[in-house]
């Protein structure tokens, strides 16, 4: 049995393409797949309750490793439909001073929070933080509500539509990467069969 994380609906896409892939390639290996959660991004691999998971990109743990990016997509600003930064054509990170942050609570490396909730712009100015959420849901509710943004994928804008919610164009900013991850002396067989598999379905 092989468990296998995913952090994102499109990550689960690919996941599950390449689960289908192997049920042809590999009869013999079963798969189960489950969601990584926002908060904990690391801590279910690292009790080995997944054996690899495809996450965002970068990652910086000393104990665990992975394989080269599988794909990357642009980012969006999710904002209260009233704020004046959703009728923008796009945002840029510096816009980023004129709206509350909404931060991510849980076990979540300084570098990780840094990328999703840059604490200031490129040019200094600091970047107010708003409530901290434990999954996209909750993050999603809290920006209609006004209470703050969220920088997101963009295939979020796709994903998750809902009244209250606008989704802008994040315009100058690294693009969101994906990789797959596990822990390090534990890539095994099936974890090399998995990566090769999702690294062809991801092509």
């Amino acid at each position: 049995m092989l468990h296998v994380g995913f952090s994102t609906p499109l990550t689960g896409e690919i996941v599950m393409k390449a689960t289908e892939a192997l049920r042809v390639s590999h009869p013999g290996l079963a798969v189960e797949v489950c969601e990584v959660p926002l908060g904990d991004p690391y801590g279910q691999l690292r009790r080995g309750e997944f054996d690899v998971q495809l996450s965002e990109l970068p990652v910086r743990e000393d104990d665990l490793g992975g394989g080269p990016p599988l794909l990357a997509e642009d980012r969006v600003l999710a904002l209260p439909a009233a704020h004046p930064l959703a009728a923008r054509e796009t945002v840029t990170p510096e816009d980023l001073a004129a709206v509350p942050l909404l931060t991510i609570a849980g076990e979540v490396p300084d570098y990780w929070l840094e990328h999703h909730v840059p604490a200031r712009t490129p040019s200094g100015r600091p970047i107010e933080r708003g409530p901290g959420v434990v999954n996209l849901q909750e993050g999603l509710i809290l920006v209609a509500g006004g209470r703050g943004a969220l920088l997101a994928p963009a295939h979020t804008a796709t994903y998750h539509t809902r009244p209250g919610v606008t989704y802008v164009p994040f315009a100058d900013a690294a693009p969101t990467g994906y990789g797959l991850v596990w822990r390090l002396g534990h890539d095994t067989g099936a974890v090399a069969a998995f990566a090769r598999t999702a690294l062809e379905v991801a092509g």
